[in-house]
């Protein structure tokens, strides 16, 4: 059943609704309806319809041996019977026995002859699902011309949500969802006609440790971090070798840093901030030479009485490296003057 309550979800509720036992499944809708739709119209694509066409012609030639084989067995046992019916015959009646067994012999031939007779005449007789599986060049081509034109139409206005459903029973018979794995659903559409197609749909998980592989995929992210390559870096080399986040399709890098945490790993690739920085002064720099708490130079930034902006490649406050500018930071401290602006 289909529950809309807190997102579209799949249940299976037989046991629940005939033993009150707990729902067998909970499946998320939104993935399979996707993946469904994706199938739908990759099987509305020109390249399916040829596989279809060449589907229809090598189960017309299965069909063509079936019956030639049927009917050379039909042919072999008449040529039994008949033999049978021949050494019956020939036999003298004084010799009962004999004519006995021949006679029984010669009644099994009739017997195999007449089921498989009847056997072929039932096969003819039945309707030929070729002819209904063959398609019309005017309904191939209209189809292809559908192939292009229906993902573009599909999430407009003008094609309502029965009309949607339609088309997909049209081409579908059935989709069975069996969730083997928590971030994994198995999904199994039945065409009409009787073909099958399996899909791997992945969905969304609460937690790391339910993802498949998730063992694996630690492991990567604690080799390259000790190699000193970033969280975004790992995240897009997980993502491209077919890892993914709990709740996206792809790994975040927050996902990276979440293990990477869980490890006691640090931002070891960022290297320490630079001491010195040539024809500059940096916050602990005029400090110390002017005998003040860095906390007392970054209380006053903050306050916006040192005007200053932090430089782009190193994002520390740097100043002039000079007499005058330790010269202005002891008036500052001696309250000879209330302003900065570098």
């Amino acid at each position: 059943m289909v529950q809309y309550k807190g997102g579209k979800q799949y249940l299976c509720n037989y046991l629940r609704s005939q033993t009150q036992a707990p729902v067998c499944q909970r499946l998320p809708a939104d993935p399979v309806d996707q993946q469904g739709v994706a199938a739908f119209f990759d099987a509305l694509a020109p390249a399916e319809l040829d596989l279809y066409a060449q589907a229809v012609a090598q189960r017309r030639q299965q069909q063509t041996e079936r019956d030639r084989a049927q009917r050379y067995s039909v042919q072999r046992l008449e040529y039994e019977a008949d033999r049978a019916r021949h050494r019956y015959e020939q036999v003298d009646p004084a010799y009962r026995l004999v004519a006995a067994e021949l006679e029984r012999r010669w009644e099994a031939a009739l017997q195999a002859l007449h089921e498989a007779q009847e056997h072929y005449a039932r096969l003819h007789q039945a309707p030929q699902p070729d002819g209904a599986m063959a398609m019309p060049p005017a309904l191939r081509e209209a189809f292809s011309m559908l192939g292009h034109s229906l993902p573009t139409l599909w999430h407009q206005e003008t094609v309502s949500r029965a009309q949607r459903k339609a088309l997909l029973r049209c081409l579908i018979e059935t989709v069975v969802l069996d969730r083997r794995a928590p971030d994994t659903i198995t999904t199994r559409i039945v065409w009409r006609g009787g073909a099958v197609s399996e899909l791997a749909v992945p969905c969304p998980v609460g937690t790391l440790s339910a993802l498949t592989g998730f063992a694996q995929m630690e492991t990567q992210v604690l080799r390259l971090e000790a190699q000193g390559h970033a969280d975004e870096d790992i995240a897009q080399h997980l993502t491209i070798h077919g890892f993914r986040s709990p709740q996206r399709p792809r790994v975040l890098a927050s996902t990276v840093r979440t293990i990477r945490l869980r490890h006691g790993r640090l931002h070891r690739y960022r290297g320490p901030r630079p001491r010195h920085i040539s024809c500059s002064l940096t916050v602990p720099q005029i400090a110390t030479a002017v005998g003040v708490k860095p906390h007392w130079v970054y209380h006053l930034i903050r306050r916006g009485q040192i005007v200053v902006s932090r430089d782009e490649a190193s994002g520390l406050y740097l100043f002039p490296d000079g007499a005058e500018t330790l010269e202005a930071f002891r008036q500052l401290r001696d309250g000879q003057i209330t302003a900065l602006r570098y």
